[in-house]
């Protein structure tokens, strides 16, 4: 169904957008919010632990004499290695995480991994103290638990989200990776400041288990297995994206067309230049502004967190105004993908430049803070991107994509480690120049391979050869009996 016919179909719900409690499909967009948020607090939470777990501390001893010691005496290599286990694990179940959630249901495969997440959050505490080893472990098997997330939601999204409206429900759950990494950098600080390092896992592991049974309480699979929705609502949904009431079955992907094809590249390589600079500034940014800027660890905590907001806050504006140049036929949806994607990737070098040859306090992090929320506006181009060209194979695509981009969060943090031995403002303008000519490359892939068009591979476009055929198949039929 194109754009002007999805545009004059209306929900029948007589209640103005803010009341998202009298639409299924908007309560579903704030459980997934909050789904994002508890799984990014703890991603993110050791971020900001791990300053406090390695940093001097003072020490009074029995004789009354001061002494120095840390809790745990890793170098800076081995806390690249620590704050990157995290990506081994999640880089193995990105296209597992896809397949599954097709035939087990993608709410089922997200809200079970956030569940686990959340139980190896409480247990990371005894991890670490069992040794680093264990600790890079237990790390690992979070991340294989939360690759399945964006995967399994863009399932979720190919049932529940209306094209016009896809933007928008996807930006708005998103901004919940953006709300959770401002919390775990606020509150982390807070935590480990007043009580320990250990409460920080303890809390929102605790927060993330009490989600996890919301979720399975509230959200269904499809609009059709919601016995709260409204009828007219359901209906909307199904008319939008071409589907009748149990249009189900299983799915076959293309996979060579899917792994061949240009579009699906440049979707690839976009996802890959955004993580490795998104991945970098979330797991070394405290680090940095303590070394570099040299603030104390509750403060970098605060600090770290302004560019999410940022960023959160620029989610909204970016996925409404991707929907509204659509809706207002101002663009086509690849002109949308390709513009907001790459205008994105192009501000985030110059700021990350600049911010790091000024290297002083308030414009470096006006730079950084800039340069992370203009991220909003590249998601709202590779991030939705799977859904515009193959919607039934979007959680499959997204796991390809995600899997390789998750190599960006494996190598940044330990090229890192590496680049900064001596933690000099040298050094730490080097890593940032390399996340810049990363966005570079993203920039002109995306430039000229991208596309928001269904493609002729996808499952979509062979239905409706197939539903064409049939018709043509009828008329001819029909014709030659009134010749007979």
């Amino acid at each position: 169904m194109d754009d002007a016919k999805i545009s004059q179909l209306s929900d029948g719900i007589d209640a103005p957008v803010w009341m998202f409690w009298k639409r299924r499909r908007y309560v579903l967009v704030l459980m997934a919010f909050l789904g994002f948020l508890n799984l990014y607090t703890m991603r993110v939470n050791l971020s900001v632990a791990i300053v406090a777990m390695t940093e001097n501390r003072t020490v009074l001893q029995d004789d009354g004499s001061v002494a120095y010691e840390r809790y745990f005496n890793w170098s800076s290599s081995d806390q690249g290695y620590v704050l990157s286990a995290f990506f081994y694990g999640y880089m193995i179940t990105q296209i597992p995480g896809g397949y599954i959630s097709d035939r087990l249901g993608g709410n089922n495969v997200y809200g079970a991994g956030v569940g686990m997440t959340a139980i190896l959050t409480l247990l990371t505490p005894v991890a670490a103290n069992a040794g680093v080893g264990w600790l890079i472990g237990a790390r690992a098997l979070e991340g294989m638990f939360q690759g399945v997330a964006f995967p399994c939601m863009h399932t979720v999204w190919a049932k529940w989200a209306p094209p016009n409206e896809r933007s928008r429900m996807v930006m708005f759950s998103f901004a919940g990776v953006f709300v959770g990494t401002i919390l775990a950098m606020m509150v982390s600080g807070i935590l480990a400041e007043s009580y320990n390092w250990e409460s920080v896992f303890y809390v929102f592991g605790t927060v993330g288990l009490v989600w996890c049974v919301a979720w399975f309480l509230i959200v269904k699979r499809s609009p059709e297995r919601d016995r709260f929705i409204t009828s007219s609502e359901k209906e909307y949904i199904l008319k939008s994206l071409g589907r009748v009431e149990g249009d189900v079955g299983k799915i076959r992907h293309p996979w060579k067309a899917i792994l061949t094809s240009k579009a699906v590249f440049a979707l690839i390589v976009a996802n890959f230049c955004e993580n490795w600079g998104f991945y970098f500034l979330l797991t070394q940014l405290p680090t940095f502004l303590k070394d570099a800027m040299h603030f104390e660890v509750t403060t970098t905590g605060f600090i770290a967190a302004l560019p999410y907001m940022a960023m959160g806050l620029s989610l909204s504006v970016a996925g409404y105004s991707a929907d509204w140049f659509q809706i207002k036929g101002i663009l086509t949806t690849t002109q949308v993908r390709r513009n907001f994607n790459c205008v994105a990737f192009l501000a985030q070098t110059v700021f990350m430049i600049l911010g790091v040859l000024i290297l002083k306090p308030i414009p470096t992090i006006g730079c950084i803070t800039v340069a992370v929320a203009m991220g909003a506006f590249a998601w709202c181009g590779y991030a939705v991107n799977h859904l515009d060209l193959s919607p039934k194979s979007a959680g499959v695509l997204m796991g390809i994509s995600n899997s390789i981009a998750t190599i960006a969060g494996i190598a940044s943090p330990i090229v890192t480690g590496y680049v900064t031995v001596d933690k000099t403002d040298d050094q730490w303008r080097l890593v940032f120049y390399i996340a810049a000519g990363i966005y570079m490359v993203g920039f002109v892939v995306y430039w000229f391979w991208a596309s928001g068009e269904l493609q002729p591979w996808s499952i979509e476009m062979q239905e409706i050869a197939k539903k064409e055929q049939r018709t043509n198949q009828i008329s001819f039929d029909n014709k030659l009996q009134i010749i007979d």
